[in-house]
């Protein structure tokens, strides 16, 4: 049997986990509240892997104590990976895996639902008919039937939103390093260059990963760019977006709305109930005050599908480890 060190665990990853029919008498898993990082590295000391999310802080002085405790593999239940020293793991001889497809249409679907509830003021509307205010004031929207969307970033997640919009009618502009033409000319979409498609586009979704060349990759003069009255849809990564511009375009009214299921500063924040406290992050305080500003926290991915999916592939990798055999393909780092 191997063991395994489980950080930053939530009731829905014991429920996924800790009844998972492949892991029963293979797996051991040692189920941690807090998240992984230099001073919580120790707590994994007896085991064979560790199993860390995105807010786990798995940089080279941690991977130098989990090498130093006998870790072999940090397990990603996720697609990212900017929260760990690549490099650092390989020199240490410690595998790092990933979950690189979980469920894209997961997050497709959210950013379109997001952006939807967004236009149409859907969670104003909920909140006003709770009241028992029956009132459209202020709850008009547009129908975006033959309107521009601009897809930043083609990958599945990416094709896949834009797949959605065209079936509302939408004409889409995409951009990508990598562009995929045979997809684009079989689902009628343009690609075009990113400050084009900034201009051209009624709604703007971000579909790329985090890396040091999209970091702020829509600052203030990208986000001045954009066509007047557009709006921002972001359910990739919180620091593609430079925070205290985005608020900018906001209040002056350059952007019509912005819809974000991630954003920039969100360690510490999402995925935790801060109900009872007073929020810290000034930044994130004041785009929740703006009437046009729609944020989730970090859920697009929260399927049933996802999470077996996320389960399937963590536990494959971690037993493939116990029985020397090659991870699986495509998830290795």
């Amino acid at each position: 049997m191997i063991r395994v060190s489980f950080y930053d665990t939530k009731p829905y990853d014991r429920e996924s986990f800790g009844t998972a029919p492949q892991a029963e008498g293979r797996i051991e898993w040692e189920f941690h509240d807090f998240w992984l990082n230099v001073k919580t590295a120790p707590a994994a000391a007896g085991e064979q892997a560790v199993c860390v999310f995105v807010n786990d802080r798995v940089d080279k002085p941690c991977l130098n104590i989990l090498k130093e405790v006998g870790i072999k593999l940090v397990a990603l239940r996720c697609a990212g990976y900017n929260n760990v020293d690549v490099a650092a793991a390989k020199e240490l001889g410690i595998a790092v895996t990933r979950v690189p497809s979980y469920s894209p249409h997961a997050v497709a679907e959210h950013t379109v639902a997001l952006f939807m509830a967004l236009n149409r003021k859907i969670h104003r509307a909920h909140n006003r008919v709770r009241e028992l205010n029956f009132s459209l004031n202020g709850l008009l929207g547009f129908d975006v039937y033959d309107k521009t969307v601009g897809i930043v970033g083609t990958g599945k997640i990416g094709q896949i939103t834009a797949q959605i919009f065209r079936g509302f009618g939408c004409r889409v502009l995409a951009t990508d390093v990598s562009p995929a033409l045979e997809w684009a000319r079989a689902n009628g979409v343009e690609y075009a260059d990113l400050d084009i498609l900034l201009a051209s586009s009624d709604i703007v979704s971000l579909h790329v990963p985090l890396f040091s060349e999209t970091f702020h990759l829509i600052d203030a003069k990208r986000l001045a760019r954009m066509k007047p009255g557009s709006y921002l849809v972001n359910t990739s990564r919180g620091k593609l977006i430079d925070t205290k511009a985005l608020i900018d375009a906001l209040k002056s009214g350059h952007l019509a709305g912005v819809a974000l299921d991630v954003y920039e500063e969100e360690e510490g924040v999402f995925f935790e109930d801060l109900s009872g406290q007073v929020l810290q992050d000034d930044d994130l305080s004041r785009i929740l005050t703006f009437p046009n500003a729609l944020v989730t926290a970090h859920q697009a991915f929260f399927t049933r599908e996802a999470l077996a999916q996320i389960c399937r592939v963590t536990t494959e990798n971690i037993l493939r480890l116990d029985k020397g055999e090659p991870f699986l393909p495509g998830t290795v780092l």
